[in-house]
């Protein structure tokens, strides 16, 4: 009986140890280090962040087992330095009270004795020392003093002028050293940034920088320019200048700006937290949450390094820095008035996780996922480099694990992103695995609002997201973009169907899992919805709500796109290889298949659902679409952006599926209730040939003018057409696309881009198809002759 007895007690003893939970451990972080005496523990309060994380290493060396969470009081912390989280810190939260309510700041508080300088300017003198990356007053961003003058509604660098460091322009400046110049790409492809280290025999800039592109054959545009940290360009309100001579800081505030009682807040720190281990000794289940993050300086003139033979080159480091970690979560947190990305998940990392975030008005990306270089098996780092390949490794996959993998960016709000860096993205993927980025909103982004640089190593799940206004400053580019020039892309395209033929597995060395792209909705009003460019391989994309760009799959291998609904737009195949094994079926598109230098059409395109007849016959005579159709497909609701097709469809009989259209974008609720919904389109590409070509219900709004189709006698006369064609321009807006190329009211388009011009579907149908370039050639009748017009928008 003893033994009988004994036994199960020690083990229930034994269970009840092994189960046991160790008690957390609270520290708490008071403003003005004042607590209350009933709400917090003795000795567990602190006036710094810094001395509770310290603690916290502390308790950790004696305590494995207990989660430490650092409680952050509300107010305003700011810094000296980056704080920084080690593998000592692993299992610990910081928690705030919630974003708006605790503020982590890389900036200083400026006590200034102001005095006019000018009627308009005033002058204060600073501490030495002091750092200015960047000046808020009352809680706004102020304007570096610049040339051109801000303006919010100008497309590129809010506003832009060519003779901005012109030798003209120069000698206006007493001191030029030190000016920024910021230019686009020769193509829009991204921007530059220079400083102007001095003046040449000529007058002309000497400028040092440019590295923030990888793309630079091309060269500087010659007319997206401008000009800033220029004293005698501070010449309107808002606009601020730091001369670092004197230590004087100069500004001209807005109407209304007590500027004796302001508060003025000078940033001085590039990042703000920095969670760092390594793939050995990772930080491990470290969280935060509750919290903002603001003012960070900026970072264009850091060290940059190429992301492969992608478009980017980046600069590795945000507000938030994670290297070296597991199961790390930020979340419930806000970012904002950032001068460069928000957050960056750099090399090993495992299941990272961004998620409920408010990320907004930052320099340069949202959340970016970027591996190690130095693990990618014969890496090439420019458009026109590549390893021979007798010399080339040829196993497929990474070195080692020194990347992210199995992280994810979910319900996060991102926008106003890029404000200074135009080759950025809401979020960025590279030399990285099964990254999910899913029911995120994602809009006003200069470029993608969401990028995959490279196919390294795939497997990455891009689902339920709204994407839109993207592309806004740059062109040839996508609401989703991608890149695949991995080891199998070779510049010469000759040379890569020579090896792509003799080794039909390369592609997937190291695009070596299916990247899924699904349920989402995409506008991109100056691109493509979906971008797959050079060489993007391995993609399995189906059930997006594509609202103007239609989908592009350039080069590559293996994309399989079925049951999406592309508006008022189609399917772009560019220079496809002879045996792509590319699929395109069971598609609801609105025009023909828009096709650039195709070696073949891939293994099926078939079973989709045109809307004209013209541009199925027009497919067909590729010999595809032979069991495809067109008509009515008979949508719900377009109008309120419902896609959903009745029961009577003849698009369900070519075996299309209906899915949700009520499930893009963030999901929380206060997320939810700020974020922006993209326009939807007027349907006038649906519009069939066969019925009343000529006719419309009514003008049409088009790039900030108003048109409608020729009909009337009269219409026809006072334009001096030798027919009733063309498309009539009603109203043109004052700043306009079109009021800046020359268009006026009363002018008929009767051609675009060398195609005559009928009707509004066929202008519309032009300007999809070349929306990318950013630009359109006209032909107009103006007083009974024809003239040639460039519109650029």
């Amino acid at each position: 009986m003893k033994y009988g007895f004994g036994i199960p007690l020690l083990f229930c003893t034994l269970l009840f140890l092994s189960c046991e939970h160790a008690a957390d451990i609270h520290l708490y972080v008071i403003k003005g280090g004042e607590a209350n005496p009933g709400s917090f523990v003795k000795d567990s309060t602190f006036v710094e962040i810094s001395d509770a994380l310290v603690k916290a290493g502390e308790i950790r060396k004696d305590n494995k087992r207990s989660k430490i969470i650092v409680h952050l009081q509300e107010g305003e912390y700011r810094l000296d330095s980056s704080l920084a989280i080690t593998p000592e810190l692993s299992h610990v939260e910081i928690a705030g009270a919630g974003s708006g309510k605790v503020f982590l700041k890389g900036s200083k508080r400026l006590h200034l004795k102001w005095k006019k300088y000018t009627d308009s300017v005033w002058e204060a003198p600073i501490e030495e020392g002091v750092s200015v990356q960047d000046l808020f007053i009352d809680g706004q961003k102020q304007i570096l003093a610049r040339y051109p003058d801000y303006d919010e509604k100008s497309r590129h660098w809010n506003g832009y002028a060519a003779d901005a460091i012109d030798a003209d322009r120069i000698g206006l400046w007493s001191n030029p050293e030190g000016g920024i110049f910021h230019v686009m790409h020769a193509a829009e492809w991204g921007g530059f940034h220079y400083r102007i280290t001095g003046i040449d025999a000529n007058g002309n800039a000497v400028l040092e920088g440019g590295h923030q592109n990888n793309r630079p054959g091309l060269g500087p545009h010659k007319e997206y320019r401008m000009v800033e940290n220029i004293f005698e360009e501070l010449d309107s309100p808002g606009e601020w200048f730091l001369d670092k001579d004197t230590q004087k800081l100069y500004y001209w505030p807005e109407k209304g700006t007590d500027l004796k009682n302001a508060l003025v807040e000078a940033v001085h720190l590039k990042g703000l937290l920095e969670i760092k281990g390594s793939m050995d000794v990772p930080v491990k289940d470290f969280s935060i949450r509750g919290v903002t993050f603001e003012h960070t300086g900026r970072t264009i003139f850091e060290i940059y390094e190429p992301l492969l033979r992608s478009d980017w080159t980046v600069y590795r480091g945000g507000a938030v820095f994670i290297e070296g970690t597991e199961n790390v979560e930020i979340r419930d947190s806000e970012f904002r008035n950032l001068g460069g990305h928000a957050v960056f998940v750099s090399n090993y990392n495992k299941k990272t996780i961004i998620r409920g975030n408010h990320i907004h008005d930052c320099g340069a990306s949202g959340i970016c996922f970027v591996g190690d270089p130095g693990i990618v098996r014969s890496p090439s780092f420019q458009y026109k480099e590549y390893v021979p390949l007798n010399e080339m490794d040829t196993v497929p996959g990474p070195v080692n694990n020194n990347f992210p993998h199995e992280c994810i960016a979910d319900n996060n709000l991102i926008y106003r992103i890029g404000t200074l860096e135009k080759q950025s993205s809401g979020v960025e993927i590279s030399m990285s695995k099964k990254i999910t980025v899913s029911n995120n909103s994602i809009y006003d982004t200069p470029r993608a609002g969401i990028n995959i640089g490279d196919g390294t190593w795939g497997g990455h799940l891009i689902a339920y997201n709204d994407v839109f206004n993207t592309v806004l400053e740059t062109g040839d580019h996508g609401s989703f973009n991608s890149w695949g020039r991995d080891r199998f892309w070779h510049p010469d395209r000759k040379k890569m169907e020579e090896i792509v033929s003799e080794h039909p597995e390369m592609p997937f060395w190291d695009a070596q899992d299916t990247t899924v792209i699904r349920n989402n909705r995409f506008r991109c009003d100056h691109g493509w919805d979906i971008d797959l460019d050079d060489g993007s391989s391995n993609y399995h994309i189906y059930n997006n709500l594509c609202l103007n760009g239609g989908i592009k799959l350039r080069e590559g291998f293996r994309r399989i796109v079925e049951n999406n609904i592309l508006v008022n737009n189609g399917f772009h195949p560019h220079v496809w290889f002879k045996n792509s094994e590319d699929i395109f079926r069971k598609n609801i598109v609105f025009m023909a298949h828009k096709d650039i230098m195709l070696q073949g059409w891939g293994k099926e395109i078939d079973h989709n659902f045109f809307m004209d007849q013209k541009d199925i016959e027009a497919s067909r005579a590729h010999k595809v679409d032979k069991n495809s159709s067109y008509g009515d497909p008979l949508f719900t609701d377009p109008e309120a952006g419902d896609f959903t097709v009745a029961e009577n469809s003849p698009v369900l009989k070519l075996g299309f599926k209906n899915f949700p259209m009520d499930s893009f974008g963030v999901k929380d609720k206060t997320l939810k209730q700020i974020a922006k919904k993209p326009e939807i389109p007027d349907m006038w590409l649906a519009r069939r040939s066969d019925e009343n070509p000529g006719d419309s219900p009514g003008p049409v709004h088009w790039l900030e003018t108003k048109i409608k189709n020729v009909k009337t006698l009269a219409e026809r006369s006072a334009a001096g057409l030798p027919e009733s064609s063309g498309v009539l321009i009603i109203i043109v807006e004052p700043g306009s696309p079109a009021e800046k190329s020359g268009l006026r009211e009363g002018d008929v388009i009767v051609e675009s881009e060398g195609v005559e011009i009928h009707r509004i579907p066929d202008l519309l149908k032009s300007f999809q198809t070349n929306n990318w370039r950013g630009k359109l050639k006209l032909v107009v009748f103006r007083n009974q002759e024809k003239k040639s017009v460039e519109i650029k928008f």
